[in-house]
């Protein structure tokens, strides 16, 4: 048996809310965790002033039904099989993406906030260290960062560039371990500029914190 490789055009989605105008302040680039369409998770910014926050979700890939009665519909960005070819491919997509919008913010001074929820995490911060993407601001929700990436892979981010680990105090998915070990891997990479912040709550979106983002950003 031999496995064989072809390279194609692929055509993908993602979904934006709000427009690019002289108000826009904040442009976020979210990326959404395993089991989420763009156009649902995008839902999470709906509360920001809509004047001066621009929202891009970007939308995994491969699809799937996710119960029994075929009825509900969710995505997932990576898994350990055929991994780095995935994420070439992964970063191609974004790659299109991100040329795109930019084309629409063209030289208008705004703040970069870039977010990655749960599975979107590892997404995010393996592009950003691949392409040498900037931003303002940096939230990694509810994930894990990827254990390849190391301290100079992020010598390029401002020291302006504020870094929040954010994570529900009830999250099923994170143990103490994990806690201990993303905020030790979280210190390494980003040092000073990384913060903790810890919410009520369990594996969720924590949309109180992306609003106060906003609002202190202003």
């Amino acid at each position: 048996m031999e496995e064989n490789s072809i390279t194609y055009t692929h055509t993908n989605t993602y979904t934006t809310l709000n427009d690019v105008t002289s108000q826009t302040k904040n442009v976020w680039v979210a990326l959404h965790g395993m089991g989420y369409l763009s156009k649902y998770f995008i839902k999470y910014f709906k509360a920001l002033d809509t004047k001066e926050n621009y929202i891009i979700a970007p939308q995994a890939p491969s699809k799937y039904y996710q119960d029994k009665r075929f009825k509900y519909i969710g995505a997932s960005w990576l898994t350990r099989e055929n991994i780095e070819t995935e994420k070439e491919n992964l970063f191609a997509y974004l790659d299109a993406m991100w040329s795109k919008e930019l084309e629409k913010i063209g030289n208008q001074e705004v703040r970069f906030i870039f977010m990655g929820y749960s599975q979107g995490v590892s997404i995010l911060t393996r592009w950003m260290a691949h392409r040498a993407l900037s931003c303002d601001y940096l939230l990694l929700h509810s994930g894990a960062i990827p254990q390849e990436l190391e301290a100079t892979h992020f010598n390029y981010l401002p020291q302006s560039t504020t870094v929040t680990y954010l994570y529900g105090d009830e999250d099923e998915y994170i143990t103490e371990a994990r806690k201990t070990e993303q905020q030790l891997k979280g210190s390494a990479l980003f040092g000073e500029r990384l913060n903790v912040q810890v919410f009520k709550g369990k594996h969720e979106v924590h949309v109180p914190f992306i609003n106060e983002i906003s609002t202190k950003l202003m």
